[in-house]
């Protein structure tokens, strides 16, 4: 069975978020970091993985991560501190595979 992750990345003046879905976390913080991800990701410089969340089906993940985008920012916002009060980036820059999330 696979594992899939919704997740919010930020940059470091935590003014701009991204929400996406993703079923190798660490994978996709990567290509996000090399500047592989989107347009968006890459012009704002979005790359601190700030809040992850494990999801068994993909139908599931795919729900939470619209529902998540829908949002006001301070609901994302609380969302995050509720999990990651300090905004730390939960995956070493210098690791792929195997990061210490804190889910929600």
């Amino acid at each position: 069975m696979s594992t899939y992750y919704v997740y919010i990345l930020t940059n470091v003046k935590r003014n701009v978020m991204y929400v996406g879905v993703t079923n190798d976390l660490g994978k996709r913080v990567t290509e996000h970091r090399a500047g592989m991800g989107g347009a968006f990701t890459r012009q704002y410089r979005v790359h601190t993985l700030v809040y992850a969340e494990e999801h068994q089906q993909i139908e599931d993940a795919i729900v939470r991560e619209k529902q998540i985008k829908g949002w006001r920012r301070s609901k994302k916002d609380a969302l995050v501190e509720a999990a990651n009060p300090t905004w730390a980036d939960l995956i070493d820059p210098g690791i792929e595979k195997g990061p210490s999330l804190r889910s929600g």
